[in-house]
This record gives C-alpha cells, structure tokens and sequence, in this order.
C-alpha cells in the first residue's frame, strides 16, 4: 500500500496547529486577565489548586487516556470493519463515559475537603476552606470535558481536525467571558468572593468546548443512541488500553500536581508562579507538539492495523522531526527571554515585578524540558497503536518516582525553591523521552536515528545563533528596560523575537533541514492558491 503524501499529515498539523494557537492565546490571556484582577499570590494559589483536581481528572481520564485509547481503536475498526460498526462502538462509549463521569463528580463534590487538604496540607484552614468551596463548583467540568474529548477523538479518526482543535478556544472564551462577568456581579471589588464567578465561568467554558463540536459531528454521520451493553469486545479494548494510559499519558500533570504539593510548602505565591510559567511553556508545546502528535495518531494506528511496519516508522520519526523543528527555537526563546516576555504579558494590577522575577525563573527551568515534551506527544500514543501499552505505564511509574526524588532534591538540599520543581519537571521529561524512543527504536526496527539526530544537531546549530542574538539583544537594552514604557516593551519584544526567529530559520534553511524546507514549500504553495 502506499503511504500517505508527506504533505497531508504536514498540512494537518498545519491546521491543528493554527487552531491550537488560537486556544492557546485566549488561554494566556485567560491566566493573563485573572492575574492581573488578583496578583500572583493567596487568592489566585486557592483558584488554581481547586481547578488542579478536576484538571488532573481531566487528563487521567479523558484527553489522555480516553482520547489516546479511544482513537487507537476506533480507528482500527473504521480500517477493519467499517463505519457502522465504528459508531456502534462511539455510541457505547459515550454511554458509558456519561455515567461513569457522573459518578466521578459526586465522589469529588463529597470528598473535596479531604483532596484538597491532601494536596495543601501545609496551607491555613481558610485558605483551606476558600479552595474546596471552588473545587466543588468547578468538579462538573470533567464530565464536560470527557464527553468533548470522546467527540474530538471520532472528529479526529475521520480526518476532522480544525473544529475539535478549536473546541478548546471556546472554552478559554467562556472561562474569560463568564468568569470575568459572574466574578463582577458576586463581587465588583474583585475579594475573594469574585472567585466563585470564575469557577462558574470554567463549567461555562466547558460547556461550550463540547457543544460546539455537535454539527461536525453529525456531518461525519454519527447519531447517539444509548447503549448499555459495555460487553461490547470494542469497548473493553479501549478500557484496556486507558488502564495503563491512565498512568503514561498524565504523568507529566500527575508531577505537576506532586509538585504543587511541595510549592504549597513555600508559601503564597509558588502555585501561581509555576502555574503561570508551566501555561507558557505550554503554549509552543501545544501549538506544535499536540498538534502534530493528533495528527500522527490515527495515521500510524492506521499504518499498526495494516500491518505496515515501514509507514509506520516513516510517519512516527517524521512527526518527531517536525516537533523538534519549532521546539527548539521554543524552548531557547522562552529560557533567554523568560522575564521580558512575562514582564509584558503579565506585570500589570496586583501582578508586581517581583512575582515577574519569580515566574521568569521557573520558565526557564520548565523550557529545559519543552523539546522532549513535544515529542513524547508523538511518540507516547504510538505504543497504544501496536499494543505496547504497558510500556508507558511503567516509565510514566518511573517519573513520578523519579520527580518527586528530584524535587526534593533540588528545592529543599540545593535550596532552589519552587525553581528546583520547574527544573525536576524538565528533567524527568527529557529522560522519558529518551527511554521511550529506545524502546520504540528496537521495537521498530529503528527509527531513522541517524537522520533525526542529523535534524536536531543542525536545529541546536541554529538554536546557538538565536540564543546569541536574543542575549546580545537584552545586553544592549540593559538596565533602560525598567524605564520603557508598556508599548516600547511590546515594540522591543516583538522585534527581538522576529529577529530571534528570522536567524533560526535562516540558519536552519542554509543547514539544508529539509522539514523547514518542505514546511515552506506547503505555505507557498496556500499562498499561491489563495
């Protein structure tokens, strides 16, 4: 059979990616809203561990595991037995997602208060109080976003990527549009009291992640009908598949969540500093390594169904080179330009420059990691798709293991404080990454090694000469940075990273990396259509 053309899965990640950028800014400027409205301190730390718990839900259950298993089989069934038998199976699914959803939400709701002093035990009894008050408003969101990542997942297995990339935007409208309303009309002095809107403002968002995804998928042909028989061989192949998933595809946010439990040590301020860092950080991870990895999932359990092991290895090695094409200049971007870039974005209100110091300190750290993230978003599925899904089982049991040792380590012996977390997770990311891909390697029967490590020494080549200019950039405006006022800071940052990346790119195309190239070639080609 022949492979798919190389510009498909490029032009794809290409709308994924622009659809995820839009999400990704209306988040930023979600975290950037509510920051400002209430400083980096006791007040947003309550918002962000009560979220914490049905977030963490959120991955365990439905945008990790569900939607990593889920895709894997439903794919396998339109290859092998057809469109029918595929819907059957979503019917049943969503059947059971719904109910068993709603079971998890009241177990929360019941079982808030003894979470949340879990995950805060060193915090006060208001401060306490004040986060389980908001966790309980917030737990009917993963049933919401469970039912929405079902959705997305059929979207996706029937070549439909734009309007479930896009769902997650309405969402990030709904928590800014909402929140800021309901928080208004609880409390025009913006205390503590206004929180209770934004976590209304979050089950709005949610709500609308997964209703906007209704029309697309009624043109695909699916038509809901509850199915209780769970027996079904297909449904217990995705239950079987999300056991392990669970643990491999949410490791990064369970250390996230093990490391806001050692930040709630460190006093107010430290959950907001990561959160705020680890949202940036996120931004370049989703916009280039969700999207590629959405769009490599269902064509390598496509290539795994077919019994093509050549397609198979061409596509997962292929959509890691591309990840690594716009990760590195990411990753270099964010650690050099960590404090102007949060300075801009979010110094302003009660976000004052010293929390600006802070958070800038954690971004770096947390950049160290964004290239292996954006890979593992690649690399992490293709285990569900040839039925190795114990493998990221145990290195996810791995590093949780290993950044809670590292944690300790880092912030309470070398005295690195909530810096040392930031740089745990990195860490532990970098060494997922590569423990996967040798696993993957033998599996395979490679994976075009040579090439990719040729692409990613060419990239840090490149990188070199980006970091250098970036640096001599922020020597030359020194100490006058304090003095510019807000447009001149966005004039100056903005210059910086569009010369930043026209050297990165420029570097790159001269080293003869043929993704830029090929990547290039595709938005030519738009261009001249349009």
């Amino acid at each position: 059979m022949s492979n798919p053309p190389k510009t498909s899965s490029t032009r794809a990640a290409g709308v994924v990616g622009a659809a995820v950028l839009c999400s990704r800014i209306l988040g930023l400027a979600r975290e950037m809203i509510f920051a400002g409205l209430f400083g980096a301190g006791r007040s947003l730390d309550a918002f962000l561990m009560a979220f914490r718990t049905p977030n963490l839900l959120r991955d365990l259950f439905a945008e990790g595991a569900l939607s990593t298993a889920f895709v894997t089989t439903f794919t396998k069934k339109i290859a092998t037995e057809g469109d029918d038998s595929a819907w059957t199976l979503a019917s049943k699914m969503a059947t059971l997602v719904a109910v068993f959803m709603s079971a998890v939400v009241l177990v929360g709701i019941a079982f808030a208060p003894w979470i949340i002093r879990l995950l805060v035990p060193w915090w006060d009894p208001e401060k306490i109080a004040l986060t389980v008050h908001l966790a309980r408003i917030m737990y009917p969101f993963i049933l919401l976003v469970s039912l929405a990542a079902l959705v997305m997942g059929m979207l996706n297995a029937k070549h439909v990527f734009g309007m479930p990339a896009m769902a997650s935007s309405f969402f990030n409208l709904g928590s800014i549009l909402g929140g800021v309303g309901f928080g208004w009309l609880l409390d025009p002095a913006w205390g503590p009291r206004a929180l209770s809107g934004l976590a209304l403002g979050t089950l709005l968002g949610g709500f609308l992640q997964l209703v906007v995804q209704f029309p697309s998928l009624r043109r695909v042909g699916f038509r809901f009908r509850a199915d209780f028989n769970w027996r079904d061989p297909g449904v217990r192949k995705v239950l079987s598949l999300m056991g392990p998933a669970i643990i491999a595809a949410s490791a990064v946010q369970v250390n996230v969540l093990v490391n806001g439990i050692f930040a709630s040590s460190l006093g107010d301020g430290a959950v907001s500093w990561l959160q705020i860092a680890f949202r940036l950080m996120q931004l370049p991870l989703g916009v280039f390594g969700v999207a590629i990895g959405t769009v490599t999932l269902p064509l390598v359990s496509r290539s795994a169904a077919l019994g093509d092991t050549a397609e198979f290895r061409a596509t997962l090695s292929r959509g890691m080179r591309l990840a690594f094409l716009f990760t590195v200049p990411s990753a270099i971007g964010l650690a050099v330009l960590a404090q102007p870039i949060i300075s801009v974005l979010y110094e302003r209100g009660r976000f004052d420059a010293d929390m600006t110091l802070q958070t800038a300190g954690a971004l770096r750290f947390y950049a160290l990691g964004l290239v292996a993230y954006s890979a593992l978003k690649v690399l992490t599925p293709a285990f569900y798709a040839v039925d190795r899904k114990n493998i990221p089982m145990f290195v996810g049991f791995l590093s949780i293991a290993t950044n809670a040792a590292l944690n300790g380590w880092f912030t309470f012996r070398l005295g690195l404080g909530h810096c040392g977390l930031a740089l745990s997770t990195g860490m532990v990311a970098v060494i997922n990454f590569l423990v996967l891909y040798a696993i993957m390697r033998k599996h395979a029967g490679g994976l075009e090694s040579a090439r990719m490590c040729g692409v990613l020494a060419k990239l840090l080549a490149a990188g070199a000469v980006l970091a250098a200019v970036c640096w001599g950039l922020l020597a030359w405006i020194g100490p006058s940075w304090a003095e510019l006022g807000f447009p001149m800071r966005v004039g100056w940052l903005a210059g910086c990273i569009a010369i930043g990346g026209g050297v990165f790119f420029g570097a790159a195309w001269l080293l003869r990396v043929e993704e830029l190239r090929e990547a290039t070639a595709l938005v030519t080609r738009r261009l001249r259509r349009g």
